[in-house]
């Protein structure tokens, strides 16, 4: 087996391998006699068909085989013996097309090795953490929220109108051309207004209706509604003021702190500012992460994979392309040239995970299987009801669980390397917090 060096540009790399039918022979002839002894034929003894007659039945589908193993041999030596890592998936290719039993094989080998990633003294690196004080207003603001979303609704004074926000109970009749439709009526429903839970158009016309008025409601179904014999039909609905009410807060005490689980209101108030050190803390990592890697982009340069980039820019180009274009679902849709900017942030991003990677590599960082339940816990959480088809399917699709470790991996390597870096501590608002977390999703 020849193995002859074609290119050595960069990081790319090119190699022509040859395997002389000689050993594709002597391969195919090993083959068949390790399995001689367990071959049965019509004629023969189990174990004692000759040699030749094996060939003649079974030497081409044996030589495929032999073939693929010379190939995919020669190709785990040289990366054994080079050291070389290969960005993506190499390229082989069979050469001698016209290729005939009884010649030698030849085929090109191609593609981007990983670059080698310098060492870092990530000591060197400063950063700096924000530390936002939980003041005793923002646990009331809070505690003001959780009683708003418990709020109650209190009838107003007889001849108050109703507001926006204010809910009235009403009776209704719906008619599309003088006929009235199924499901188009009800007695001493809550409407609340402004909630938009009714036809556009509709709760408008009901501020400043008074308890005990007749109102007609005059409205045109959207021409996307779900029931297709009302979509883009004019509506007439009587409606019966019977109740006008306004939202009125629940009070703040240990009563609202049970609704929420909590013993009483301290232990509420206990729990509301746990949770607000919580979101403080994610808060201001996410700040000293993306910090992080502002540092580490400036701190580290090396040769990057030519089709890594390529491939991250196009990814980038594309994801961006829908974000601006939302009404576009599928990919049937023109060609998206990447940009300068593009590439530029293909190359942080291509450039920012190597490091990442050969880091975690390094220190030995994995993700263990009660990391990935924790992470598959949370995200079933978005399915309601099909928790159990959730994790069936993650169980089945490595490619997911993949996914999932991902991020994970990438936290924890983060972690490692603020555990080395320069960091202190810069006291902060919540309002402060606040402006530094949108400064970076506006980037």
């Amino acid at each position: 087996m020849q193995v002859t060096e074609t290119l050595n540009e960069g990081l790319k790399r090119g190699y022509s391998i040859t395997v002389t039918a000689a050993e594709l022979e002597e391969k195919v002839n090993a083959k068949l006699a390790e399995a001689q002894p367990t071959i049965e034929m019509k004629g023969f003894r189990k174990g004692k068909v000759p040699m030749a007659l094996l060939k003649k039945q079974f030497g081409k589908s044996v030589l495929g085989e032999a073939m693929q193993e010379s190939i995919d041999g020669a190709m785990n030596e040289h990366f054994e013996a080079s050291g070389d890592k290969p960005a993506m998936q190499p390229d082989v290719k069979m050469t001698n097309e016209d290729w005939e039993e009884g010649s030698d094989v030849e085929v090109s080998l191609n593609y981007e090795c990983l670059p080698e990633v310098p060492e870092t003294d990530f000591s060197k690196i400063k950063l700096e953490k924000l530390v936002a004080k939980i003041e005793e207003s923002d646990v009331d603001e809070a505690l003001g929220n959780l009683a708003e979303s418990a709020q109650n609704f209190e009838d107003r004074k007889d001849g108050e109108k109703a507001e926006d926000g204010d809910q009235v109970v009403i009776n209704f009749l719906g008619k599309v051309d003088g006929e009235a439709f199924e499901g188009g009526a009800a007695d001493d429903y809550p409407l609340v207004l402004g909630s938009n839970s009714f036809i556009p158009g509709f709760e408008e016309q009901l501020v400043g209706a008074k308890a005990g008025d007749d109102i007609e409601v005059n409205v045109k179904f959207p021409d996307e509604y779900g029931a297709e014999h009302l979509a883009g039909k004019d509506a007439v609905f009587e409606c019966k003021i019977n109740a006008v009410k306004a939202p009125a807060a629940a009070e703040i005490n240990d009563e609202l702190a049970q609704k929420f689980g909590a013993e009483d209101l301290a232990d509420l108030r206990k729990q509301i500012t746990e949770r607000l050190e919580a979101e403080y803390g994610n808060a201001a990592r996410m700040v000293m992460k993306r910090n992080l890697m502002d540092e580490l982009a400036k701190a580290v340069s090396f040769e990057l994979p030519p089709t890594l980039v390529e491939n991250e820019a196009k990814q980038i180009a594309h994801q961006l392309w829908h974000e601006e274009n939302p009404d576009v679902q599928g990919h049937d849709h023109p060609e998206i040239e990447t940009t300068d900017e593009h590439q530029d942030l293909a190359e942080r991003r291509v450039r920012l995970g190597l490091l990442l990677a050969e880091v975690g590599q390094k220190q030995e960082i994995t993700v263990t299987d009660q990391e990935l339940q924790q992470a598959a816990m949370q995200q079933a959480q978005q399915y309601p009801g099909q928790e159990r088809q959730f994790f069936e399917f993650l169980q089945q699709n490595e490619q997911m669980q993949q996914q999932m470790r991902a991020p994970i991996f990438e936290d924890k390597v983060v972690d490692y390397i603020i555990e080395q870096s320069d960091v202190s501590e810069k006291e902060t608002t919540k309002e402060g917090l606040q402006k530094a977390v949108e400064e970076l999703e506006a980037e």
